[in-house]
């Protein structure tokens, strides 16, 4: 099952046409994303948030028609896209989790929904979190062999490590590596595919692989 996660970021960075693509699966609106969803013809399961970028007149909106509201005051021990997860794993175990909205403009704000699945809480599906905006999809991977595919307008590919990495190989993109290890974050940025289908590998660490367009 996969769950949709609406984080009410600048609207400018969220791909609407690939929102819809997904309309009839399962969402949970965060903050304002709950109203973004409304707005998009898409009523999402639940709600959830401090509402502090939601308008009185849109939060009356959402209690008319969502059944499910959880609000929180804005001086909280979690960010509203962390109990908007929290809410899709204790509701639904999901196989995979799509996080919208949630990059651009502040940039702590996105560093810190970037850095969400290496938290203690989420690491048990880090490999099934991805975030999408307009411009890119980010995935994360535990050490292991992977195959990688090609998607359509997303024309650049970067493997960013998280954490120290060992072994790191690119063995047939457009830039190879060959084990590589680090013990600092990096990003390998501005690579590219070179058919449908790429691999890499790694033995150690978290990386994460980002495919970007312009």
């Amino acid at each position: 099952m996969r769950v949709n996660v609406m984080v009410g970021g600048p609207q400018e960075q969220i791909p609407v046409e690939m929102v819809r693509q997904h309309q009839d699966e399962t969402w949970i609106g965060v903050d304002h994303g709950a109203t973004l969803l409304l707005d998009w013809g898409i009523k999402p399961v639940a709600a959830i948030g401090d509402f502090d970028s939601t308008a009185p007149a849109e939060f009356a909106r959402l209690k008319e028609r969502l059944a499910d509201i959880e609000t929180y005051p804005p001086a909280k021990d979690f960010t509203d896209t962390q109990l908007g997860i929290m809410t899709a794993i204790k509701k639904f175990q999901p196989d995979q989790i799509i996080i919208w909205g949630a990059t651009g403009a502040r940039l702590d704000q996105e560093l810190a929904n970037l850095y969400l699945p290496m938290q203690e809480r989420f690491r048990p599906y880090l490999s099934r979190i991805q975030l999408v905006d307009r411009y890119n999809i980010v995935r994360y991977f535990l050490p292991g062999t992977y195959s990688i595919y090609r998607r359509p307008d997303f024309d650049y590919l970067a493997f960013v490590s998280l954490t120290p990495v060992r072994g790191l190989t690119l063995p047939d993109e457009k830039y190879p590596l060959v084990n590589w290890s680090s013990t600092i974050p990096f990003s390998w940025s501005s690579n590219r595919f070179t058919s449908s289908v790429n691999h890499f590998s790694f033995d150690a660490g978290v990386v994460a692989v980002i495919w970007s367009r312009d």
